[in-house]
C-alpha cells in the first residue's frame, strides 16, 4: 500500500486528556494527549479526519489476551481507590474505565477501517499497553491496546503484523502471542532498557517459531539503524507471514530528546519508518498505529505529525532523518543468531 494513496485519517481518540492521572511528576500523564493531538492539528485540512465514536471494550473482548481473574482483580484495585502496582506503575478509581476506552477506541478504529475500505488510523490513547502482560500491569500500562485489537482480528481468521517501534521491548504484547501463528510481532527496541526482554533469540513458542522478531539496537542508534532493521532484517519474514492487518504500536520515545532513552531518532525518522511499515500492509485501510511512549512533549507533537503527514502522502517541514550511529553490524550479527534459534525451536 503506497502511501500516497491514502486519503483519510481515522482518528479513534483522543482518550486519556483528564482520567488516570498521576500527578505532574510521573512521565505518562494526561499532558502527553494534548501534545499528540497538537501534532495531529498540525496537518491542517487537506486530508479528511474521521472521528469514530468508540467506547469501552467489553469483559469478552478484553479476555482475548487477558486473564479474566487479572481483570476482575484490576476492576478491583481501581474500585478500592486504586494506589501504586509497582515502581512505574498505578491506577486510580478512573483508571478501569480509562484503560477499558482506550482498548474500545482501537476496536473502533479498526472497525472504521474495515467500513470505509481506506485510509489509516491513529489511537491516541492512554494509558498505553505494550508492556501489560496476560496477568500483569506493569510499565505504566494496564490494558494491552493493540493485542486487543489484534486478537479481534485473529477471531475472524485473520492474520495480524504488530510492528512495534518504541524504544522499549513490548514484552506484554510478545508474551501474549509467543505461541500463536496468526500473529507476527516485530519488535526494536534499546537494548540494555526495560523491561530487559526482547533479545534476538526470543522468537516464539512450539506453535509459533519465528513469528516473534526481536531486533535490539544499542544505545546512540540513528534511524538509518531502524530503518535497516524493519527493511532489511524483517521484510523477508513480514512478506512469507502475509498479514491481513498491520499494528504499530507507535512509541515515540526513540527521538532525541526524550527523557527515558537514549536513541537518537529525529521526528523525520518516524516519518521513515512510517513510511516503510505502510508498505507492508496487504491493501488500503489495514494499517493502524496505537500510541505507546514518548515523554518529550514538543517531540512527540512533531513526531506524530512527521508521522501522520508521511503516510497521507506529504513531506512537510520535518528534520531530517538520522545516521551513522551504532548497530548496523550487530544487526546482521543478532540475524545469525536469530535465525538459528528459529531452526532449534521449529525442531524441538
Amino acid at each position: 500500500m503506497a502511501a500516497s494513496g491514502v486519503t483519510a485519517l481515522v482518528v479513534a481518540g483522543p482518550s486519556g486528556l483528564v482520567e488516570h492521572d498521576g500527578g505532574p511528576r510521573h512521565p505518562e500523564r494526561p499532558a502527553r494527549i494534548v501534545s499528540v493531538m497538537e501534532g495531529v492539528g498540525a496537518l491542517g485540512s487537506e486530508h479528511e479526519v474521521i472521528s469514530p465514536a468508540f467506547a469501552e471494550a467489553s469483559m469478552d473482548e478484553l479476555a482475548r489476551v487477558h486473564d479474566p481473574l487479572y481483570l476482575a482483580s484490576l476492576a478491583s484495585f481501581c474500585a478500592e481507590g486504586g494506589g501504586d502496582i509497582d515502581a512505574d506503575t498505578y491506577a486510580r478509581p478512573d483508571s478501569w474505565p480509562a484503560a477499558r476506552r482506550a482498548a474500545g477506541a482501537g476496536l473502533a478504529a479498526l472497525q472504521a477501517l474495515e467500513q470505509r475500505g481506506e485510509g489509516v488510523a491513529f489511537v491516541p490513547v492512554r494509558p498505553p499497553g505494550h508492556h501489560a502482560t496476560a496477568r500483569q500491569a506493569m510499565g505504566f500500562c494496564l490494558v494491552n491496546n493493540v493485542a486487543v485489537a489484534a486478537a479481534s482480528r485473529t477471531a475472524l481468521g485473520e492474520r495480524v503484523l504488530i510492528v512495534d517501534w518504541d524504544v522499549h521491548h513490548g514484552n506484554g504484547t510478545q508474551d501474549i502471542f509467543w505461541d500463536d501463528p496468526d500473529v507476527l510481532y516485530v519488535s526494536t527496541h534499546q537494548h540494555p532498557l526495560y523491561p530487559g526482554t526482547g533479545r534476538p533469540d526470543e522468537v516464539g513458542g512450539l506453535g509459533a517459531p519465528g513469528l516473534t522478531l526481536n531486533l535490539p539496537v544499542p544505545p546512540g542508534a540513528t534511524g538509518d539503524v531502524l530503518r535497516a532493521a524493519l527493511d532489511q532484517e524483517a521484510r523477508a519474514t513480514i512478506e512469507e507471514f502475509e498479514p491481513d492487518w498491520v499494528l504499530v504500536s507507535c512509541g515515540f520515545d526513540a527521538h532525541r530528546d526524550d527523557p527515558l532513552s537514549d536513541l537518537q531518532l529525529s521526528s523525520g525518522d518516524f516519518a521513515e519508518l512510517a513510511r516503510i511499515v505502510c508498505g507492508f500492509a496487504p491493501r488500503p485501510g489495514r494499517l493502524a498505529l496505537f500510541l505507546e511512549g514518548g515523554y518529550q512533549h514538543a517531540a512527540l507533537a512533531s513526531s506524530v505529525e512527521a508521522t501522520l503527514r508521511a503516510l497521507l502522502g506529504g513531506r512537510g517541514t520535518t528534520s531530517a532523518p538520522t545516521n551513522g550511529g551504532p548497530g548496523l553490524d550487530q544487526l546482521r550479527a543478532d540475524g545469525t543468531a536469530r535465525r538459528r534459534a528459529v531452526e532449534g525451536a521449529g525442531s524441538a
